[in-house]
């Protein structure tokens, strides 16, 4: 179940800190498929309020990360494969174009952040850190959505990809394979800083395919998490 210090700040809405806190531990795996919630624990162990608690977990069912049984409880859904299909397209459809974008409107600063970023995770590749190394994926992608000045772009693809995130962070707990995540990273910042839109959206392409070629293997090793 949930732990979480009572001392904790909460920033923002206590709607959203509960959501954001119980969404992190789905996608990190710390709550597995078929894992029992309630609402009354949840806000004990949070020391908040049954009601955002409820709002959360609604939030969280529209998104099929819960599944809440009238009568019965709520528990953490299983991973369907179909969910991270439809969010893997949207997203590669859609990083294609923000990379080519990128190409033509970086500035030497933002190649600086991109570049740091970078660097940060080949320190995590010494470290073999998957959850850090995971974060420093999302953030080197959202960095391409800033350039283009498309954040809200970014946080509505973020809302569909929960399952698509779930078997990321599956991949990396599994495979440790963090060498060619990395380097696919190094390869699309080569290309965007030699401003080649074309190799860059190739790259991209094929960065968004990786972990869905590998599907299959991780349904056959892990059945009780998949739909």
């Amino acid at each position: 179940m949930i732990q979480i210090s009572i001392d904790v700040e909460i920033k923002g809405s206590t709607r959203d800190f509960v959501y954001n806190h119980i969404k992190e531990q789905i996608i990190n795996w710390d709550l597995k498929p078929g894992t029992k919630i309630s609402e009354k624990e949840v806000a004990q162990n949070l020391n908040v309020s049954r009601t955002p608690v409820r709002e959360a977990f609604l939030q969280l069912a529209q998104e099929e990360l819960l599944i809440i049984i009238p009568q019965k409880g709520t528990i953490v859904s299983k991973v369907d494969l179909s969910l991270v299909e439809e969010g893997r397209f949207v997203r590669e459809h859609i990083e294609k174009a923000i990379v080519r974008e990128v190409c033509t409107k970086i500035s030497d600063d933002q190649l600086f952040q991109l570049e740091t970023n970078l660097l940060m995770q080949e320190l995590c590749l010494k470290k073999g850190s998957h959850n850090q190394l995971f974060q420093l994926d999302e953030e080197f992608h959202q960095l391409l959505f800033e350039i283009c000045t498309k954040i809200r772009t970014w946080n509505n693809i973020r809302k569909m990809n929960s399952h698509f995130d779930r078997l990321r962070m599956l991949r990396l707990a599994k495979n440790h394979d963090f060498e060619v995540i990395v380097g696919q990273h190094k390869e699309i910042f080569e290309c965007i800083s030699e401003k080649n839109p074309d190799k860059a959206e190739a790259i991209m392409e094929k960065h968004m395919k990786l972990v869905f070629v590998e599907s299959k293997e991780l349904k056959a090793e892990n059945p009780e998490y998949f739909n």
